[in-house]
């Protein structure tokens, strides 16, 4: 029985073609997550909208969406719809896939967070004389931000992993160049361990980066929190 090769670990550690996977997923995460929220925000305003129809719409969206997996729909989009005569290649039926889940799952978190701004605050914007647009822009959406983010930033780390999911429908990404260099060198435990620390590189410093976030949105709401800071 073979054992652990460190050699072929380090050399694969610092590989170009896992890196070039590793870009890819991030690539992917980024693109996904920033048309995710874009297309959230929209389902979310659909799902509030008082014309029943636009709700409905919303409704259906992301009860199917999130009622089927990401991998069925991944292979519908890509293996399916071709029998239809829709065809994508890789890369758009990734992200396709991904932004569809994404923004099924954000809508809500979206949602949520704008639905638990007190509708006094809304009053009093109206109050005022502003706008709909300033209202949302100046009074509901700072407010909202804040309770946005923390779930905003698990969905940036879950999206993340589950760009692994593509591989599948056989996108280079990182997963999918890992199993291409097992099928050649033969080093399944190795290969999957530098795969498995390039994800946790890749969400360590996404979890760093979303504490930051996270009390930037939060100056004004924690009192300790903010004298520390200035301290």
């Amino acid at each position: 029985m073979k054992g652990w090769n460190w050699d072929g670990f380090f050399e694969y550690l610092t590989n170009t073609y896992i890196l070039e996977g590793a870009a890819v997923t991030l690539g992917l995460t980024i693109a996904s997550m920033t048309l995710g929220v874009v297309a959230g925000c929209v389902v979310a305003l659909m799902r509030m909208s008082p014309f029943r129809v636009l709700s409905n719409i919303a409704y259906f969206y992301t009860w199917l969406i999130r009622g089927t997996p990401l991998l069925v729909q991944l292979i519908i989009i890509y293996t399916g719809l071709p029998q239809i005569g829709i065809k994508f290649s890789v890369l758009e039926a990734t992200l396709i896939g991904l932004v569809m889940n994404e923004a099924a799952y954000l809508s809500e978190i979206i949602r949520s967070g704008i639905s638990s701004v007190p509708k006094g605050q809304s009053n009093a914007a109206r109050a005022v004389g502003m706008t709909d647009v300033q209202m949302m822009r100046y009074v509901i959406a700072p407010q909202a931000a804040r309770i946005i983010i923390p779930p905003l930033g698990n969905s940036v780390n879950g999206c993340l992993k589950t760009t692994s999911i593509a591989s599948i429908i056989s996108m280079e990404e990182l997963l999918r160049r890992t199993q291409v260099l097992i099928q050649e060198k033969f080093m399944v435990l190795e290969l999957f361990v530098v795969a498995a620390l390039y994800y946790l590189l890749m969400t360590t410093a996404w979890d760093l980066i979303q504490r930051r976030i996270e009390r930037h949105f939060g100056r004004g709401y924690d009192i300790k929190a903010d004298a520390a800071e200035q301290r």
